[in-house]
């Protein structure tokens, strides 16, 4: 009998233990949840595929760039995308911050979209991100992703900072450089007042990623690049922020837009995409929101599916903020932006806290 008894007691005490990590599971995965908003296409070239996004960057309204793609991708392609983003205190979405909870879905990720800018994320969430570049996961890369991780006190993640100068020769100048082929330099031009005119480049023009691409102008300004990799598009800075604006004279047309075949040491090839451009207004621009949809299909592989008839209409009611430094629209969280006809940016434009 006293046998029996203890038979039972170890029985209950097991289960009892496998409840508690059951549940503890359930509230990592809520809480993961709190960062992301999934947007579920049903039917398309992209069922089954699915795409994560990461928005956090301080100034080009990258948060609400990447979900108006998502939106398209999801709606009219059957892609799954989920968009991460940063959060402060109050579960809002902190543009330009680094807690950040819930990248495991990179693991079953077919394509990663980065807007990123000098992140320092939790070492768990970082060893995700270094597993889908070492498994030569395809990356499509938006402007200040050239310099999306600023490392701090973390000797293991380093490598990853856009000025890394360490033992790792391989990656020097950090993932911009080692992954997407350049990164940060300087602007190039008065960014704010002096916009973009986007040129193919001579050779270039039959590549997949411009099937239909045609009249880009967008308003962010330049960057100085020399990337490793095929450019695509080089930039013409114009004198204004109007697409009839005269061109600036006196700067050369610096690269872009450029692909290249990437693989880190100890990984497998991948595919990356990078623009030095794509702003919260870029996106309004056909020709450019063209071209980087067009990109996310040759970063997996998926030419046959890039079509000049493909729709690139927005998802939902699409109201850009002007990209700036100081201000954004706040309070709000990411399940704000859920379902088709969420808008993209709801909330008040506020002056950005520093801390």
């Amino acid at each position: 009998m006293h046998k029996v008894l203890q038979s039972l007691l170890l029985t209950s005490i097991v289960a009892f233990i496998f409840c508690l990590k059951t549940a503890n599971v359930r509230a990592q995965d809520f809480d993961a949840e709190m960062y992301r908003v999934v947007y579920k296409g049903d039917k398309g070239p992209g069922a089954g595929k699915n795409i994560v996004f990461i928005a956090t960057d301080h100034e080009y309204r990258g948060e609400e760039s990447l979900p108006a793609l998502a939106k398209i991708l999801a709606k009219n392609y059957g892609f799954t995308c989920t968009v991460v983003y940063a959060l402060d205190s109050a579960g809002n979405i902190f543009p330009g911050g680094s807690n950040i909870k819930g990248l495991n879905v990179l693991e079953k990720a077919d394509l990663l979209v980065m807007f990123m800018r000098f992140a320092s994320f939790p070492d768990k969430e970082m060893q995700h991100i270094d597993d889908y570049v070492k498994r030569g996961g395809p990356i499509v890369a938006f402007r200040t992703s050239t310099h999306a991780f600023e490392i701090k006190n973390n000797p293991k993640w380093a490598h990853y900072s856009w000025d890394y100068k360490g033992d790792k020769a391989n990656w020097k100048d950090g993932f911009g450089e080692y992954v997407l082929g350049e990164t940060w330099v300087s602007h190039y031009g008065t960014n704010h007042k002096q916009s973009s005119k986007i040129i193919i480049e001579k050779g270039q023009e039959a590549n997949p990623i411009m099937t239909a691409v045609r009249d880009i102008w967008v308003q962010s300004g330049g960057y100085t690049a020399e990337p490793k990799g095929t450019v695509l598009a080089r930039g013409q800075v114009l004198n204004g922020m109007t697409p009839t604006s005269e061109p600036d004279k006196t700067k050369e047309l610096l690269p872009v837009a450029w692909i290249k075949e990437y693989q880190v040491e100890g990984g497998k090839k991948g595919r990356s995409f990078t623009t030095t451009h794509g702003a919260s207004e870029d996106l309004l621009n056909e020709g450019f929101r063209r071209m980087v949809l067009n990109a996310t299909f040759w970063a997996m592989g998926m030419e046959k599916d890039i079509k000049p008839s493909n729709d690139i209409a927005f998802v939902g009611p699409y109201k850009p903020t002007t990209f700036n430094f100081s201000g954004y629209k706040a309070n709000v969280k990411p399940a704000d932006l859920a379902g088709w006809d969420s808008l993209i940016m709801p909330g008040e434009i506020v002056k950005k806290k520093t801390k």
